[in-house]
């Protein structure tokens, strides 16, 4: 059987373009959350969709998950990704911190950094892995998530 392949789309008020007004780090005055996104396609035996933020930019924290890597519980062949809060490890509806941001000093999060580049025209994207329950990553989608 052929397999379509995930597919990841972000929500409002998330483009893809541009950082949306007020989800940048709260260093910089925002309360930045991970944008909502709807996911479709994904892989029969998911349990979980691991999400990895990344700001290409910034070579400590351009890949495998430099700005936090966040686990949504999921069961079935589509979902629903809400935002869930910067810089805590507190996170609603079985939605976990896999890993926290690597950033250090007053940039150092629990969890998700928000997009931090001070405006500078950093792009930021994140990487969609759809994790069986052995741990096995069955599908990914890389997308990028803005500029700020």
């Amino acid at each position: 059987m052929a397999h379509a392949g995930m597919t990841v789309d972000l929500l409002p008020p998330w483009d893809g373009k541009k950082i949306p007004k007020g989800q940048h780090c709260q260093l910089q005055g925002g309360k930045g959350a991970t944008p909502p996104m709807q996911v479709a396609g994904i892989p029969a035996g998911t349990v979980m969709l691991v999400v990895q933020y990344n700001d290409k930019n910034y070579k400590p924290l351009s890949s495998k998950g430099g700005h936090g890597t966040i686990g949504y519980p999921v069961k079935g062949a589509s979902a629903k990704l809400p935002a869930v809060p910067g810089m805590t490890a507190k996170l609603p509806g079985g939605v976990r911190v896999v890993a926290p941001a690597r950033s250090t000093g007053e940039y150092a999060s629990k969890g998700y950094l928000p997009p931090c580049s001070g405006g500078r025209g950093n792009t930021y994207e994140a990487v969609v892995q759809a994790v069986g329950a052995d741990g096995k990553v069955l599908d990914r989608v890389k997308l990028k998530i803005g500029r700020y």
